[in-house]
């Protein structure tokens, strides 16, 4: 029988796009006179008891296509964390499993559409394995995810980049100084590579390609000596040195996180080039805020395609675009492997070209 009642949540951080999605998952469902039932915070809304849910309508998804952030929340902590740092996996306890599954049975839901990146489809895949009828929707900024070209969110973080880039090239130039810009991107660098390249950054710095810090100093010390007023450094959070080491923070609940690597940088190339330095740490800017056109189609195209997948009932699949078109693939090979840069693909070997340097 085709499914009548469908669920949808949003795992994972936030990005814009997501309320794009939730816009197309209701107005491809209501055309086949389907309700559609939001799970509040992600899987955690089937641990409430009954279901923390909203009822996706025509009122709370009007106008919600071009806002960015989700309707319906979000989170990346909780019982169904899957994935920890540094890729590790870990298996949902089977109590969780069973609530959820509860839950499931008393909302009717004939399918479940989960929004959301790695880490979100390696919990959807177990959670298709015990039973639950789970249809995947990736989501990253990082555009990290190997079995689909492209994500929505990333083309709104790299548009935040650029425009950063725009805004900080007249301070650096009005001080003669050397600016660096640590933007997002843990084990991938598309967006410092994308942003760096879109707002004419001079040295790009990513976690595919080991980077010198005498390197990275000398070419601002040459830029200065050859009458260059300032130096455009962007630089993803995950980048690491030659000798392999990555920078992170220690947060108040005592975990660590990747953090620091802008500040050391710029410390490092002021005492080295003489060269006055300043950073600036981009953040959850790049999260947030409307999305752009090309996340705004992305978005409600992968919502209408997730629709289409629950009523041929091809549960265990995900969304992905490829070659121009919204098709899908099966979630299990979609977390294989993270999508990173080659460190010789043609991009990189288009900024070469422009004299842009890695620091290698």
């Amino acid at each position: 029988m085709s499914p009548k009642r469908i669920g949808v949540l949003t795992s994972g951080g936030d990005c814009p796009g997501l309320n794009a999605v939730l816009r197309g998952v209701y107005s491809a469902a209501t055309e086949l006179g389907w309700e559609v039932l939001g799970l509040r915070d992600g899987f955690e809304g089937m641990l409430v008891e009954g279901g923390d849910t909203m009822v996706l309508n025509r009122e709370n998804t009007a106008g919600i296509m071009q806002v960015g952030g989700t309707i319906l929340g979000t989170t990346n902590k909780g019982h169904f964390t899957s994935k920890i740092a540094g890729g590790e996996r870990s298996m949902i306890p089977e109590e969780v499993i069973a609530k959820a599954s509860k839950t499931c049975r008393k909302l009717d839901l004939s399918a479940i559409i989960a929004i959301g990146g790695d880490g979100s489809m390696s919990t959807a895949l177990q959670l298709y394995r015990a039973g639950f009828p789970m249809i995947g929707v990736p989501k990253t900024i990082d555009n990290d995810l190997e079995a689909t070209a492209m994500t929505f969110g990333f083309d709104s973080a790299v548009a935040c980049v650029t425009d950063a880039l725009d805004r900080l090239h007249t301070t650096a130039a009005s001080h003669k100084r050397a600016i660096v810009v640590q933007v997002m991107g843990r084990h991938a660098g598309w967006i410092a590579l994308w942003g760096g390249l879109a707002g004419a950054a001079d040295i790009i710095l990513i976690p595919e390609i080991p980077f010198s810090l005498e390197k990275v100093a000398e070419v601002v010390q040459k830029r200065d000596e050859a009458g260059f007023k300032s130096t455009m450094i962007v630089v993803a959070e995950g980048a690491r040195t030659s000798h392999g080491q990555q920078f992170r923070k220690q947060s108040a609940s005592g975990e660590w996180r990747l953090g620091g690597i802008g500040e050391m940088i710029a410390q490092e190339v002021e005492a080295r080039s003489k060269k006055e330095t300043r950073v600036c740490v981009l953040g959850h800017l790049q999260r947030g805020g409307d999305p752009t056109t090309l996340d705004r189609i992305l978005g409600i195209s992968f919502g209408v395609k997730a629709v289409q997948l629950a009523r041929e009932e091809r549960f265990g699949t995900m969304v992905s675009y490829q070659n121009y078109e919204v098709l899908d693939v099966p979630i299990a090979e979609a977390i294989h492997h993270l999508k990173k840069v080659s460190p010789d693909c043609q991009l990189v070997g288009t900024a070469r070209a422009l004299g842009i340097s890695f620091g290698d």
